[in-house]
């Protein structure tokens, strides 16, 4: 019995953090057009770091499960590049071993099927203006800056390229964008709507150019029960339906 409807999933693994939590959310939404081509299951963990990721990974991603992702879309990091907290407490991981445990995912998630394939999102920037000027009662004083990130971001496409696994550059994506640092957060860590669109243009991207054999771009793959059916809209003319599976024009962003 097949565990999902489609021949096709796709996994988004990563931390729901501050940085993430809503771009994850918007992920959901804003692929929501994948449905009929493929299911999508989200992984998300608030406020990990790829330390606690490598400890699960077996259960998230087990090697023996009938059925295996197509595509596995991992974030990590924006919590690993805070800045260490002086008690050793807190999400902090030393570059080194944020590298390692990236690495590992990596090559966990390869060993899954000949067929699964990975894209991994490097960490985004913040406005550290707004970052440094807010304040709360219930946490320590929380240490983001662009030196970290990009740290973290330019190691984990480095990593990437060697590996051989496709990256989206988050750090350099944002900040293509005139006045992101306002437009593509909506605090300075949590991404807008904006901030969520520019995420999902870029995975697209690389959906599109990555030679992947079957293609896992929206536009290559079929769509389910997507025959003509006397049960759908009756045409002007009232003597045939329209088949509207393929239908792209209601939606608010036409995505290539």
């Amino acid at each position: 019995m097949k565990i999902f409807p489609h021949d096709s999933y796709f996994t988004v693994f990563g931390q729901l953090t501050p940085a993430l939590i809503s771009c994850h959310f918007h992920l959901l939404i804003r692929l929501i057009f994948f449905c009929l081509q493929a299911d999508i299951l989200l992984r998300g963990y608030y406020g990990w770091n790829s330390r606690r990721a490598v400890q699960v990974l077996d259960q998230v991603f087990p090697k023996d499960a009938p059925v295996q992702p197509a595509l596995v879309i991992v974030y990590f990091g924006g919590n690993d590049s805070m800045g260490p907290h002086s008690s050793g407490l807190g999400p902090h991981v030393p570059l080194d071993e944020y590298m390692e445990n990236m690495r590992k995912i990596a090559v966990h998630l390869k060993s899954l099927s000949d067929t699964t394939r990975i894209i991994f999102m490097s960490c985004p920037p913040v406005d550290e203006t707004r970052v440094s000027s807010s304040t709360s009662g219930i946490f320590s004083e929380l240490v983001r800056t662009n030196e970290l990130c990009q740290i973290y971001s330019n190691s984990c496409i480095k990593l990437c390229q060697e590996l051989g696994v496709k990256v989206v550059d988050l750090f350099s994506a944002f900040q293509k964008r005139d006045g992101w640092t306002t437009a593509c957060f909506t605090d300075g860590i949590h991404l807008s709507a904006e901030g969520s669109k520019i995420v999902v243009e870029e995975i697209l991207k690389v959906l599109k150019e990555a030679e992947w054999v079957p293609s896992l771009h929206w536009k290559s793959m079929p769509t389910e029960f997507s025959e003509d059916s006397p049960y759908d809209l009756v045409a002007a003319d009232g003597k045939q339906t329209l088949n509207p599976s393929e239908w792209t024009f209601h939606r608010e962003v036409h995505w290539d």
